[in-house]
């Protein structure tokens, strides 16, 4: 989970006061920023806002920290689709990176679908796919940023873009559904090929008939 950090700086010369935000920061680096204000005798009326709009006092988001500390948190996807028109053929790749406690985790999977009518349509699955492996590692009520280099399909994921194709409406009322029963949030960005690359080597692979899963922690 990220947070903004938002507090008033008491100016004493002038008897006035400002107000500061702060970018979206990981929720560690936000309570190592929230505790060197803390000891500030000119700041005041701190607040942390999470990326669901809730408020936290430094005191709540301190507590709420040490609660997250043994579950999993800070997800991050990496998902891509390749395809083969001749054979309606998908491959598709996952990478997932996550913290638990003071360890740093990744999954990286990939599968083969058949039946598959387009590479928009394979980019569907493998988000699909990374879904099921945060409900295998029964991942809830959390913020997950997702990162692949389909503009349109993510675009089309933020509802910003119409999609008119039935095949990828069936996809993505799917993954409305998944996304309502974990209970996540879904931070979507685009991505060049080449910071995509671990995810699309894993789904070549697959389309080779090479079956990958693995979890393991990052030194």
């Amino acid at each position: 989970m990220k947070y903004k950090l938002e507090y008033k700086f008491q100016r004493k010369k002038k008897n006035d006061s400002i107000y500061f935000t702060s970018d979206w920061i990981q929720s560690t680096t936000a309570l190592e920023v929230g505790e060197e204000l803390e000891k500030r005798n000119d700041v005041i009326d701190m607040l942390f806002y999470d990326e669901k709009g809730t408020s936290w006092t430094l005191k709540e988001l301190r507590k709420l920290n040490e609660e997250m500390e043994e579950e999993p948190h800070d997800f991050i996807i990496y998902f891509d689709g390749g395809y083969h028109k001749e054979t309606k053929t998908a491959g598709i790749g996952v990478v997932l990176f996550f913290q638990q406690g003071k360890k740093k985790f990744r999954v990286r999977a990939n599968e083969l679908f058949h039946d598959i009518l387009s590479n928009n349509e394979a980019e569907y699955a493998a988000l699909f796919h990374a879904l099921n492996l945060l409900e295998e590692l029964d991942v809830k009520d959390v913020t997950c940023e997702v990162k692949g280099d389909s503009q349109v399909v993510l675009k089309q994921l933020e509802g910003e873009w119409p999609c008119y194709e039935e095949e990828l409406n069936n996809w993505l009322d799917r993954i409305e559904v998944k996304l309502k029963k974990l209970h996540l949030n879904m931070i979507y960005s685009s991505i060049g090929r080449n910071e995509n690359k671990e995810a699309d080597k894993l789904a070549t692979q697959a389309l080779e008939g090479k079956r990958i899963y693995s979890k393991m922690q990052l030194l």
